[in-house]
């Protein structure tokens, strides 16, 4: 399947193949998806799931989906701790 690579920070991020994002469906609604170039991610707004793409393939799993209303966990660096979280 066609694809580019996109650097987004210290990852490559490889494009889905547009006709593969046509056809796709959310697994829950049978709704269309939007594509979150940014994130990597399709979205299912009637669902409020945010589903991975890795490696240029769309994980269509709803146990890998992130939900809508929750941000992604991003775990600070040693740079960024308070000095007594690192006792």
């Amino acid at each position: 399947m066609p694809g580019t690579d996109t650097a987004i920070g210290s990852e490559t991020v490889t494009a889905v193949d547009p006709k593969l994002l046509e056809i796709l469906v959310c697994p829950i609604t049978k709704r269309p998806l939007s594509y979150d170039r940014a994130r990597g991610e399709l979205i299912s707004e009637a669902a409020g799931l945010a589903f991975p793409i890795r490696a240029g393939v769309p994980i269509m799993l709803v146990e890998e989906a992130r939900r809508l209303d929750e941000e992604p966990v991003i775990e600070p660096s040693v740079g960024d701790a308070a000095p007594e979280d690192l006792l």
